[in-house]
């Protein structure tokens, strides 16, 4: 399981999620810079032990009205070749030196661990602790039977969140994992889902509601 370093990040993830949201074509923009606050999430461990897996929930209060956003991250020890579109920036760790942050939609590593969560083949930890599950992140899958093997093919962003079209190994058939962008307290995924991720979500007096975070489809 992962190590959860207590230390220093230059810049913080916050901050380089403070430079990265603004051009995301889901993010509801302001007029400010956002202001955010780290608010929940969870984090899924690498079968490989390589790379840093984080679901993070993170709240902007820079406009009228809180938003809260759901930022898949990965964190790798080396540049991934071809991947510039979708790396977030660097940081130095206090114990593990360099950081190569990337969106994690794009990240094939973190995409195989959320479907491997949705079948009930991954368990979600802590956030900030080691070695701690975090019973509070559900994965569903309607299908029985399905193998956690998976080929991701094409990533889209758009107004409503991330679509992450994949394909099975057994039988190629394609799924669409839509990636919640903006959490909507409280609401769950639509009764056509045939899957779908769903954790707590920060209300504004300071208590949760479960939320869908991630919804499964067929994808055409």
């Amino acid at each position: 399981m992962a190590v959860i370093h207590h230390t220093t990040l230059t810049p913080t993830k916050l901050e380089l999620l403070t430079t990265w949201l603004p051009k995301q074509p889901w993010y509801r923009d302001t007029g400010q810079q956002p202001e955010l606050a780290r608010t929940g999430g969870f984090r899924l461990d690498d079968p490989d032990g390589e790379v840093g897996i984080e679901f993070m929930v993170a709240t902007d209060t820079s406009g009228a009205e809180p938003v809260t956003y759901h930022v898949p991250f990965s964190y790798r020890g080396a540049p991934v070749a071809g991947a510039d579109e979708a790396l977030m920036g660097t940081t130095e760790h206090g114990v593990l030196g360099q950081r190569w942050v990337y969106d994690g939609t794009r990240d094939p590593v973190v995409v195989a661990q959320l479907f491997a969560l949705l079948l009930g083949a991954a368990e979600p930890q802590m956030q900030s602790t080691s070695d701690t599950p975090d019973p509070s992140v559900t994965g569903w899958f309607a299908e029985a039977g399905t193998k956690a093997e998976i080929a991701p093919t094409t990533v889209t962003d758009d107004p409503q969140g991330t679509d992450v079209v994949v394909e099975t190994a057994a039988g190629g058939r394609r799924l669409c994992l839509h990636i919640n962008r903006v959490l909507h307290h409280g609401r769950g995924a639509e009764e056509q889902a045939i899957g779908h991720v769903t954790a707590n979500a920060p209300l504004p007096d300071g208590t949760t509601a479960r939320t869908a975070f991630v919804v499964v489809h067929a994808a055409p």
